[in-house]
């Protein structure tokens, strides 16, 4: 078990992230659902206080912690993608029944957790030593909303758009 795990502070509603979450990533579950021994700050008696759940292999936790704490864009989840099938399968999931699409392959879930859905291509292009090339791919993934891989790939080959 990794010695260090993501805690995630919701308001209320960390049992139906967890299970929204777990129904978007494989290889994911809800491992443990934790109820408050006693009435505290953020929870009555009885109530779930805290939920463990695996997404894609990696642990997580979701605490009700009330509503003094908002989600920012300050911590973000990045999901590699292998390709555009999968960039779009995951932006249409985390965006469906309220989430917020944002700029630079970047969306904020309907729980107001921020998502970078990213292909491994345009890191493969960004690395490139073609330095002119990996500029175009950059300036083009900088005018997105959700990143296209066919885009990405005639910007970084300097096919005129």
């Amino acid at each position: 078990m990794p010695k260090i795990t993501p805690c995630l502070w919701f308001d209320g509603n960390a049992e139906a992230a967890a299970a929204f979450y777990t129904s978007v990533f494989p290889n994911s579950r809800i491992d443990k659902v934790v109820r408050s021994a006693a009435d505290n700050p953020s929870t009555r008696e009885g109530e779930v206080l805290t939920v463990e759940y695996t997404l894609d292999g990696s642990p997580f936790i979701g605490l009700n912690g009330g509503p003094d704490f908002k989600f920012s864009e300050a911590i973000s989840f990045e999901i590699d993608c292998k390709d555009q099938a999968e960039v779009d399968g995951y932006w249409d999931a985390l965006v469906r029944d309220g989430g917020e699409h944002s700029v630079c392959g970047w969306l904020k879930d309907r729980f107001g957790v921020s998502w970078q859905v990213v292909p491994r291509q345009l890191n493969e292009m960004l690395e490139s030593p073609d330095r002119a090339a990996a500029k175009r791919a950059m300036e083009a993934m900088l005018k997105m909303t959700k990143i296209e891989v066919e885009q990405l790939k005639e910007a970084f080959e300097g096919v005129p758009a």
